[in-house]
């Protein structure tokens, strides 16, 4: 027989088929088949989660934060327009931000909430435009004009309050007076209300502009700190000492990966966790195939001993074997791989289906810090799920194949 011809093909689909005195076999082997084939979707859709989850924290945290932090060491910032318009000279770096950041509370219409108040200057909240552009209600260019305020959605939803209302913010260091320092007491009208679609933020952000922030905090004509954007993050090691260089004073730089060192390495861990847990599966449904050849090699022992008596050599009865469990290896990969990438690539319409139907909260953004479930297929890992499948369910038929080779024919028919 020609290698892999089509003799061969045949034998094997027939070998594939079921017939009722081998249901037993058949019904392993579809198991089999839904197992890889779960096995893989299942492996798709977490690891495309889990890419989207830190992607979207990675875009939504450096993106409010910056990827590089300039404390000032040996007194008050007070240069800090100068500082920042060197610094946005060097090549690599997108912008700086000067802010002013203080906690207070909030008190609205219908509750308080505890809140992080930054000061921007009017330029710099427009050059923000990962806020900017996230404007619920409001017009940015309203931004710095007045004594207005923006806030997040979630902290507005809390407080009972929209565009327009008033809020009063209540800073415990105030005005210094005879008798002590007193409580400041401030109200500021809502001029804009984002989203940034990360709960952390959109439940304790305001932005106000700079000139109210240094009087509100006690920091007048000078800033808390400098936030360098860079245009590659992972070009922070390069950049740093042309960051200090320019700044040209004493300055303490924290960059984003000291920043949030703990929150991604949990997440990189997580994430290959996940992977090797997960890859148990598909090895678990391997493994029905091995069972299933083994069982399927011991009910056609009569028809290897006639195809071996008519010429057929053992590298053919191999290849018929070979064929039979990576059939099923290939179609569940298959399966899977059309199964898993249409979920992930519409996991959030049916989170919100599925929500919608139980009528429960299936992500809920407080646990889980962004308001919708994301998803990044990676090519290269989706690549390396197909492979590890297929050079599974090969693996696996290879030892029921050598066996159902090395099947004397003479022991065979005598057995008959």
């Amino acid at each position: 027989m020609t290698p892999f011809g089509a003799l061969e093909w045949q034998i094997a689909w027939r070998y594939l088929r079921s017939r009722r005195r081998e249901t037993f076999v058949s019904v392993i082997s579809t198991l089999s088949l839904i197992g890889i084939a779960l096995g893989v979707a299942t492996l798709i859709i977490v690891m495309a989660v889990m890419n989207g989850f830190r992607a979207e924290l990675f875009n939504k945290i450096l993106g409010v934060s910056g990827h590089v932090l300039l404390q000032p060491i040996d007194g008050p910032l007070t240069d800090f327009r100068a500082v920042s318009d060197r610094i946005e000279k060097v090549r690599g770096v997108a912008m700086a931000v000067p802010f002013v950041e203080g906690q207070a509370l909030v008190s609205g219409k219908v509750g308080s909430s505890g809140a992080l108040v930054r000061g921007l200057a009017q330029q710099d909240f427009d050059k923000l435009t990962f806020v900017s552009d996230r404007l619920l209600l409001g017009n940015p260019d309203t931004f710095g004009t007045s004594k207005g305020i923006m806030i997040g959605s979630r902290l507005a939803a809390s407080l009972g309050v929209s565009l327009g209302d008033s809020i009063q913010l209540i800073n415990p260091d105030g005005a210094v007076t005879p008798f002590g320092v007193t409580p400041r007491i401030e109200s500021y009208p809502i001029q804009g209300i984002f989203e940034i679609g990360m709960s952390e933020y959109d439940s304790s952000f305001i932005y106000m502009p700079l000139e109210e922030a240094q009087y509100y905090f006690n920091q007048e004509d000078r800033v808390s700190a400098i936030e360098v954007f860079i245009d590659d993050p992972d070009n922070v090691d390069r950049l740093r000492p042309l960051i200090e260089t320019a700044a040209a004073r004493p300055l303490f730089l924290i960059d984003w990966r000291q920043r949030n060192r703990t929150f991604f390495s949990a997440l990189v861990v997580e994430r290959n966790v996940m992977f090797i847990i997960l890859t148990l599966i598909i090895l678990v449904a391997t493994l029905n195939v091995i069972s299933g050849m083994i069982m399927l090699v011991k009910e056609k022992t009569r028809d290897i001993a006639i195809l071996r008596t008519i010429g057929a050599g053992r590298a053919s009865i191999m290849r018929v074997f070979l064929i039979v469990g990576l059939s099923i290896g290939v179609v569940g990969t298959l399966i899977g791989f059309v199964l898993g990438t249409t979920i992930a690539l519409n996991i959030e319409a049916l989170r919100q289906a599925v929500s919608s139907l139980l009528r429960t909260e299936l992500f809920s953004p407080e646990l889980y810090f962004l308001s919708k479930m994301p998803a990044d297929m990676d090519s290269t890992q989706t690549t390396a799920v197909v492979a590890m499948a297929l050079i599974l369910s090969l693996l696996a038929t290879i030892y029921p194949a050598w066996k159902a080779a090395k099947t004397d024919p003479v022991d065979a028919l005598k057995a008959e």
